[in-house]
């Protein structure tokens, strides 16, 4: 039996190798799809626009519906939290001040993003290990094509088209959710509510949140395809890729905006 000791060492060594062997792949990856995408930028014929618009058809028309109502069901949420506090001031108008900033700054892109990490984000990685699994890859790789121009570009491209358009969507439900709490709750007017709401919001709001949506789709999509890439060649590894692909992307989505809403609130201030 092993000394624990010498164990808990071999263990650390391990840690330690897997962490230096991620970090390479992950430069390697930022490189090589950096590279690979430019080329396509100067070359749009390159580009695989049939696949693009399939997993935009995927990513966006199939998304929609939860969007929406998840998206509404926050608006209705903050609607109700809000209005609780404010008729003890009689401050009801300001329920769409609340709701208004909040939707379009954070929550919208937010929720939007962690919608599609779980689908689109664990479905990248998934259908990249798939393929790693049947050895298509090193087909690929073998003939003289770029798997990062046909799996990861188009993926990249199609999420960062379609994230911002469903960001807009679901900026509209949590609204409508916030105006159906003030109407049948507050008693407050349809045209109220909404003259209040294109008063305080600014296009800068708007603005702000789309390209948070922007941001987080290059990472979702980008983390997808890189666990779908370090997948083992089995299933419990395309599994594992799938369930590390919505964690890592979940973890980078709060990491970034964090980081967008103090440059956003130093560049208002």
């Amino acid at each position: 039996m092993m000394n624990p000791v010498v164990r808990f060492f071999i263990n650390c060594g391990d840690n330690v190798s897997l962490l230096w062997l991620r970090s390479i792949q992950l430069l390697w990856f930022i490189g090589d799809t950096s590279s690979t995408f430019w080329e396509s930028i100067k070359n749009p014929r390159k580009i695989r626009w049939r696949e693009t618009f399939y997993y935009m058809d995927m990513c966006g028309r199939e998304a929609f519906g939860i969007i929406a109502l998840i998206c509404f069901l926050m608006g209705l949420i903050l609607g109700f939290q809000s209005a609780t506090q404010m008729q003890k001031v009689g401050a009801d108008i300001f329920v769409a001040d609340l709701v208004g900033f909040s939707i379009l700054r954070e929550l919208g892109p937010i929720m939007v993003a962690l919608i599609c990490t779980g689908r689109a984000g664990s479905a990248f990685a998934a259908e990249i290990g798939t393929m790693k699994v049947n050895e298509e890859i090193d087909a690929m790789t073998t003939m003289g094509f770029n798997p990062t121009r046909f799996l990861v570009i188009p993926k990249i491209i199609a999420l960062s088209v379609v994230m911002p358009l469903l960001t807009v969507i679901g900026d509209f439900f949590g609204i409508l959710g916030g105006l159906a709490v003030a109407k049948f709750k507050l008693g407050l007017g349809t045209m109220q509510y909404l003259d209040r709401t294109t008063e305080v919001l600014s296009p800068s709001d708007l603005a702000e949140g789309l390209v948070k949506s922007l941001v987080f789709a290059v990472l979702i999509a980008g983390i997808g395809c890189l666990r779908g890439l370090q997948s083992t060649a089995d299933a419990q590894g395309v599994g594992r890729s799938a369930t590390s692909a919505v964690v890592s992307g979940i973890f980078l989505v709060i990491l970034s905006d964090t980081i967008l809403t103090i440059i956003f609130t130093g560049l208002r201030m």
